[in-house]
């Protein structure tokens, strides 16, 4: 495995507005699985969010576990971009949300 596979790093967060306290992990993974995870979500029209800092503190997040308070902040922004993409595609929803790394 090349030094720029063990880079790649993608978080699948998902939140839904009427059932969970925060956002939650759902997939994460490094390398062949972060290109799956990507690959999943564009297969599924989920909005994908580019950001290396979040996605790499948000890759010590266990599985099916809540963001800890200290990431809900920035979580949020991404959760506002997403919703403003969902809008102008006339897609508004529970859908999930992830976060994708080139790099990290």
């Amino acid at each position: 495995m090349t030094d720029e596979a063990q880079r790649r790093l993608a978080v699948a967060l998902q939140y839904e507005k009427h059932t969970d306290q925060a956002p939650r992990v759902v997939a994460k993974g490094r390398g062949m699985i972060a290109d799956q995870i990507v690959a999943l979500a564009r297969e599924n029209d989920v909005v994908i969010e580019s950001n290396p800092v979040l996605v790499e503190a948000l890759s010590g997040v266990e599985i099916d576990d809540s963001i800890p308070i200290e990431l809900y902040e920035a979580v949020a922004a991404v959760i506002g971009f997403v919703l403003r993409q969902n809008t102008r595609q006339g897609d508004v929803g529970s859908e999930p949300v992830s976060e994708e790394i080139g790099t990290a």
